[in-house]
This record gives structure tokens, sequence and C-alpha cells, in this order.
């Protein structure tokens, strides 16, 4: 039970951090572009493909909130697929000559963490 709600405390922790992370994305996304690790910022052109990102963040997040209502058995295994993404983009940026520091502290941390979120809902 106690692990239970570690893994829930983590999943809602993830869930509200990168809707916040998209809904700054969808604002000012050219000022994030920095904190994702890859070295050149969109043109102003691009936004859209930041924007896209934004989108993408505030959908996770919420998919793990209404999991965690409407379908609080299948959340583990949610937050498992889900950890994918950072993982994605932790290669994204490794592939691209982004900042390693980056590609590992933030994404691949929070790939890390998704997957003890999912185990420790698992158990």
């Amino acid at each position: 039970m106690v692990t239970t709600w570690i893994g829930l405390v983590i999943s809602w922790t993830g869930a509200l951090g990168i809707i916040a992370i998209g809904a700054a994305y969808l604002a000012r996304n050219e000022k994030n572009a920095a904190g994702f690790g890859l070295r050149v910022s969109p043109a102003p052109e691009a936004r859209g493909w930041w924007q896209v990102k934004g989108v993408r963040d505030v959908v996770t997040g919420l998919l793990v909130i209404v999991f965690t209502f409407a379908a609080r058995d299948q959340l583990a295994l949610l937050v498992l697929v889900i950890a994918g993404i950072p993982l994605g983009d932790m290669g994204v940026v490794l592939s691209n000559g982004g900042d390693r520091r980056a590609a590992f502290a933030i994404h691949g941390v929070t790939a890390l963490a998704l997957v003890v979120a999912a185990v420790l809902l698992f158990v």
C-alpha cells in the first residue's frame, strides 16, 4: 500500500510538472527550447514544432490524472509506456549533438523516475 502511494506521488508530480512545462511551451516556447538540451533554438517559422511538444506534454500529464481516477488498475502500465517519451527525447538530444548533461539529467532522470513509479504501482 505504501509503495502504491509513493508511485502515485511520483506519477502525479510528473504529471503536474509536465503539464506546466507543456503550457510553457505553448505560451513562450523559444525560452523553453534551450532547456530541452538541443543547441539551436527554433526559428520563428518553426514555433509550431515546439507547440506540438507543448500539446503532447499537457495531454500526457492529463492522461496520468485521468487514469488515476478512471482506470487506476491500468495506471502502472500507462506510466511505464509514457517513460518511453523522455527516453526518446534523450535519444533526440544525444543524436543531434545536444547537451549531454541535459539529455541525461533532464530526460534520462525523468524516464527513470517514471519506471520507478510504474514498478511501485505494480507492487
